[in-house]
């Protein structure tokens, strides 16, 4: 079965057996609701099955209590390990919404069919995505992720089709 990471348990937290979590979920109110289920990943290969038993922010850490683990004792051999989910509980997403881990590594043409580049890494700024491509031997173009400028993102074969505004390479 595959697996999906949600988040990095950094530290433990208090002692009462919580988790400080770096989350690389974009969906931490749905993968940290009490009772849902989250498996651990070691460094070294093993694995446990957790079940969410509260979930609370505190500064950019997301914290983390499992069921059946309360005390600081029960949680320490947890801290550097990954936190994932299977495939069977990825959420399906409505049409033209995708992961960002999708699209990382995309190739990026022009509607003219040139080649641009491929998908970096993407930016949360708030209004609008702006999508980082790596281009072969030119700096990085920043786009917006706009209906006017990325005009078509296929998942399955990793392409993404833009239209080159004026003014957006320069």
């Amino acid at each position: 079965m595959e697996y999906f990471d949600v988040g990095k348990v950094v530290n433990t937290h208090g002692l009462k057996g919580e988790v400080r979590v770096i989350s690389i979920t974009n969906l931490p109110e749905v993968r940290y609701q009490t009772g849902e289920p989250l498996t651990w990943f070691g460094e070294d290969g093993t694995s446990v099955e957790l079940t969410v038993k509260s979930h609370r922010v505190h500064k950019s850490f997301d914290l983390l209590t499992f069921e059946g683990y309360s005390s600081i004792n029960d949680v320490e051999h947890f801290v550097g390990g990954m936190l994932r989910v299977n495939e069977e509980q990825m959420i399906e997403l409505p049409e033209n919404e995708f992961f960002i881990s999708d699209i990382i590594g995309s190739l990026v043409v022009e509607d003219t069919g040139e080649e641009v580049g491929k998908v970096k890494e993407v930016l949360e700024t708030g209004a609008n995505d702006v999508w980082v491509i790596q281009r072969q031997g030119k700096k990085d173009l920043l786009i917006p992720y706009i209906e006017s400028v990325v005009l078509d993102v296929d998942v399955d074969d990793k392409r993404v089709t833009i239209h080159m505004m004026e003014g957006l390479d320069e």
